[in-house]
Protein backbone atom coordinates (compact mmCIF):
# COMPACT_ATOMS: atom_id res chain seq x y z
CA UNK A 1 0.00 0.00 0.00
CA UNK A 2 1.58 3.03 -0.61
CA UNK A 3 1.59 5.66 1.63
CA UNK A 4 1.28 9.59 0.83
CA UNK A 5 4.04 11.34 1.20
CA UNK A 6 5.66 12.92 4.30
CA UNK A 7 6.83 16.40 2.30
CA UNK A 8 7.41 16.95 -1.05
CA UNK A 9 10.52 18.42 -2.08
CA UNK A 10 10.69 20.73 -5.25
CA UNK A 11 13.84 21.22 -6.92
CA UNK A 12 12.24 22.98 -10.12
CA UNK A 13 13.77 26.79 -9.44
CA UNK A 14 16.98 25.28 -8.18
CA UNK A 15 19.26 26.79 -6.46
CA UNK A 16 15.93 27.62 -4.40
CA UNK A 17 14.70 24.17 -3.12
CA UNK A 18 11.06 23.88 -1.91
CA UNK A 19 10.10 21.48 1.05
CA UNK A 20 6.27 21.43 1.65
CA UNK A 21 5.23 19.44 4.37
CA UNK A 22 1.88 17.40 3.57
CA UNK A 23 -0.51 17.64 6.52
CA UNK A 24 0.39 13.53 6.43
CA UNK A 25 1.14 11.95 9.68
CA UNK A 26 4.87 10.94 8.86
CA UNK A 27 5.44 6.88 9.17
CA UNK A 28 8.58 5.67 9.19
CA UNK A 29 8.78 5.07 5.64
CA UNK A 30 7.75 8.24 4.63
CA UNK A 31 10.03 9.91 6.87
CA UNK A 32 13.15 8.34 5.59
CA UNK A 33 12.08 8.92 2.34
CA UNK A 34 11.85 12.74 3.02
CA UNK A 35 14.71 12.83 4.58
CA UNK A 36 16.66 10.93 1.49
CA UNK A 37 15.59 13.56 -0.62
CA UNK A 38 16.60 16.15 1.38
CA UNK A 39 19.98 13.99 0.63
CA UNK A 40 19.53 14.52 -3.23
CA UNK A 41 19.07 18.12 -3.08
CA UNK A 42 23.15 18.20 -2.27
CA UNK A 43 23.51 15.65 -5.20
CA UNK A 44 25.01 18.22 -7.88
CA UNK A 45 27.29 19.61 -5.18
CA UNK A 46 26.08 23.51 -5.87
CA UNK A 47 25.07 26.18 -3.55
CA UNK A 48 21.22 26.68 -2.76
CA UNK A 49 18.82 27.23 -0.47
CA UNK A 50 15.60 25.94 1.33
CA UNK A 51 12.56 26.90 2.27
CA UNK A 52 10.45 24.29 4.99
CA UNK A 53 7.04 25.03 4.43
CA UNK A 54 5.32 23.63 7.80
CA UNK A 55 2.09 25.52 6.99
CA UNK A 56 0.19 22.10 6.94
CA UNK A 57 2.72 20.25 8.82
CA UNK A 58 1.94 17.71 12.13
CA UNK A 59 3.85 17.55 14.75
CA UNK A 60 6.34 14.31 14.06
CA UNK A 61 6.72 12.05 16.35
CA UNK A 62 9.50 12.35 19.17
CA UNK A 63 11.40 9.66 16.77
CA UNK A 64 11.17 11.38 13.78
CA UNK A 65 12.18 14.82 15.97
CA UNK A 66 15.53 12.82 16.93
CA UNK A 67 15.66 11.74 12.64
CA UNK A 68 15.58 15.29 11.72
CA UNK A 69 18.18 16.44 14.01
CA UNK A 70 20.89 13.26 13.58
CA UNK A 71 20.14 14.17 10.05
CA UNK A 72 21.22 17.87 9.87
CA UNK A 73 24.23 16.47 12.55
CA UNK A 74 25.48 13.90 9.98
CA UNK A 75 25.04 16.42 7.15
CA UNK A 76 26.81 19.21 9.04
CA UNK A 77 29.76 19.67 6.72
CA UNK A 78 27.57 19.28 3.05
CA UNK A 79 25.37 21.85 4.44
CA UNK A 80 28.31 24.67 5.59
CA UNK A 81 29.50 23.96 2.03
CA UNK A 82 26.24 23.99 -0.03
CA UNK A 83 23.53 25.95 1.88
CA UNK A 84 23.13 29.75 1.97
CA UNK A 85 20.52 29.17 4.20
CA UNK A 86 17.28 27.90 5.13
CA UNK A 87 13.67 29.86 5.98
CA UNK A 88 11.19 27.99 7.69
CA UNK A 89 7.18 28.71 7.35
CA UNK A 90 6.09 28.29 10.67
CA UNK A 91 2.58 30.60 11.29
CA UNK A 92 1.73 27.78 14.03
CA UNK A 93 3.53 28.70 17.82
CA UNK A 94 3.38 24.44 18.24
CA UNK A 95 5.44 24.13 15.21
CA UNK A 96 7.51 26.80 15.86
CA UNK A 97 8.77 24.96 19.60
CA UNK A 98 9.02 21.51 17.44
CA UNK A 99 11.23 23.42 15.64
CA UNK A 100 12.85 24.67 18.69
CA UNK A 101 13.17 21.57 20.32
CA UNK A 102 15.16 19.57 16.66
CA UNK A 103 17.36 22.43 16.79
CA UNK A 104 18.03 21.68 20.53
CA UNK A 105 18.83 18.31 19.98
CA UNK A 106 20.73 19.77 16.99
CA UNK A 107 21.92 22.97 16.18
CA UNK A 108 21.28 24.55 12.68
CA UNK A 109 24.76 24.92 10.67
CA UNK A 110 23.71 27.36 8.09
CA UNK A 111 21.77 30.93 8.69
CA UNK A 112 18.15 30.43 9.05
CA UNK A 113 14.99 32.80 10.00
CA UNK A 114 11.36 31.71 10.48
CA UNK A 115 8.13 33.47 8.55
CA UNK A 116 4.74 33.23 9.04
CA UNK A 117 4.28 33.66 5.21
CA UNK A 118 5.89 31.87 2.44
CA UNK A 119 6.03 34.90 0.54
CA UNK A 120 8.53 36.20 3.15
CA UNK A 121 10.46 33.78 3.15
CA UNK A 122 11.09 32.96 -0.44
CA UNK A 123 12.23 36.35 -0.45
CA UNK A 124 14.80 36.08 2.38
CA UNK A 125 16.21 33.05 0.51
CA UNK A 126 16.53 34.62 -3.04
CA UNK A 127 18.65 37.07 -0.76
CA UNK A 128 20.95 35.10 0.58
CA UNK A 129 21.45 33.25 -2.54
CA UNK A 130 21.72 36.53 -4.76
CA UNK A 131 24.29 37.92 -1.42
CA UNK A 132 26.56 34.68 -2.14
Amino acid sequence: MKTNPYAVVDQTAFPLITVTFTGERGTNASFKSYLKELDDCYFAQQKLAIVFDATNAVVPKISHQILQAQWLKENITLMEDYCLGTAYVIPNKTMRWVLKMILLLQKQPVPFEIFSTYKDAQVWTWSQIQNN
